[in-house]
């Protein structure tokens, strides 16, 4: 009588063996782990009432999520698996963290209009984040079409939405009421129609800093987070009503730029 049940073979036969990977694949990983830690942190800390330090660890949560794809390619440690990882941590650093905590603070104040706004930017933001996924690979617009983004990147959606905390947090006198709410309603479905939106955002990808003027740069970018950790929540209110105004500005320049190049299609995906 033969054996009742077949001998497991982890990777069938001839399958590849398990190897040692090197350090500097694992860190961009690492990195990627610990942005969904914060923005699941984040979550946690909103329905504790801890708001504060809700969207300090949101924003650190996307900030992590920023720097781990370009970590991997300075370390040349992309990899297939590093990619599909990062793409489930933007939807939950980029979309679905931001929509729970302004929800736990505001939203759920307006009733089912509020959870059907988180709803909508979550899935604004997993639609956004899959058109860059599909889309990313198209080399075939021109050159010059690369500098822009189609619609808010979800990283600047993220900042975006969450504009009523950082007012509350001012202690302007503004407090979660059930006005306030539906006028937060309004804002987080307009920056979830932005997200989804064929509107041109130039990306700075292309921007090339003068030798003479780096210097001046570093100091500014340095006094801009000296700011932001002295200042948090003025800072960011300036940063989002500064980028809010930027957008018209990028549209325009965008316009004028098709009609010198004589192009009359709308931008392709890259971003």
């Amino acid at each position: 009588m033969g054996a009742p049940f077949k001998k497991f073979e982890a990777h069938a036969s001839g399958g590849p063996r398990i190897r040692e990977i090197p350090m500097r694949m694992v860190l961009p990983n690492l990195v990627t782990v610990l942005a969904i830690c914060a923005g699941l942190s984040g979550i946690r800390f909103a329905f504790e009432n801890r708001f504060e330090i809700a969207v300090v660890m949101v924003l650190l949560a996307a900030f992590l999520d920023g720097i781990d794809g370009r970590l991997a390619r300075m370390l040349k440690a992309t990899s297939k698996f590093g990619a599909q990882m990062d793409s489930l941590a933007d939807i939950v650093n980029f979309g679905v963290a931001p929509a729970l905590v302004l929800y736990a603070f505001l939203l759920d104040r307006a009733g089912s209009p509020g959870w059907i706004a988180a709803l909508l930017f979550t899935i604004a933001c997993g639609m956004r984040l899959a058109r860059f996924n599909v889309l990313a690979e198209d080399h075939d617009q021109p050159a010059w079409q690369t500098e822009y983004f189609v619609g808010v990147p979800a990283p600047a959606g993220a900042v975006l939405v969450m504009l009523p905390l950082y007012l509350y947090f001012l202690r302007l006198g503004l407090e979660p009421s059930r006005p306030a709410a539906f006028v937060a309603t309004g804002f987080t479905v307009l920056v979830a129609f932005l997200l989804v939106s064929r509107l041109p955002v130039y990306s700075g990808k292309s921007v090339k800093v003068p030798g003479d003027r780096v210097l001046p740069v570093i100091l500014g970018v340095v006094l801009y987070i000296l700011l932001l950790m002295t200042y948090p929540w003025y800072t960011l209110t300036a940063s989002v009503a500064g980028y809010l105004l930027f957008l018209p500005f990028s549209v325009r320049a965008y316009s004028k730029r098709a009609r010198l190049e004589g192009e009359k299609v709308p931008p392709s995906d890259i971003g």
